[in-house]
């Protein structure tokens, strides 16, 4: 029944996770954090950010295609895809230490996608 919310959902899932990782990568590069102008100025130069940008847009639009498609009871909870590609961003990209538990977690992530799209 949800044969085509589930590559969507994942679609949607790796465009916000994108944001994220491209908005950690800019303010890497942005060197120390401020609540000033100059700061917040110099960020729209920032080619990371940009793409966070970006990113966040084509997450929000395809996140409005499925809402209007699909029940919000469902499609809802798949937007906690976007945890597992943040672990494996996390592990690939940041090359942080990932727990045993952190990986439990992300299996009954899977599990819970699962048992909703059944």
């Amino acid at each position: 029944m949800y044969s085509k919310l589930i590559p969507l959902a994942i679609l949607q899932s790796l465009f916000l996770c994108g944001g994220q990782v491209l908005l950690k990568l800019a303010l890497s590069a942005a060197g120390p954090f401020s609540w000033t102008w100059r700061f917040f100025r110099a960020q729209l130069t920032n080619w990371w950010f940009l793409g966070c940008g970006i990113s966040f847009g084509l997450a929000t639009v395809l996140w409005m295609f499925i809402l209007k498609h699909y029940p919000f009871g469902v499609a809802y909870p798949l937007s906690c895809l976007s945890y597992i590609f943040g672990m494996l961003a996390a592990l690939f990209i940041f090359r942080e230490s990932v727990t045993a538990g952190q990986w439990a977690g992300v299996f009954l992530i899977i599990l819970g996608c699962i048992l909703i799209t059944k």
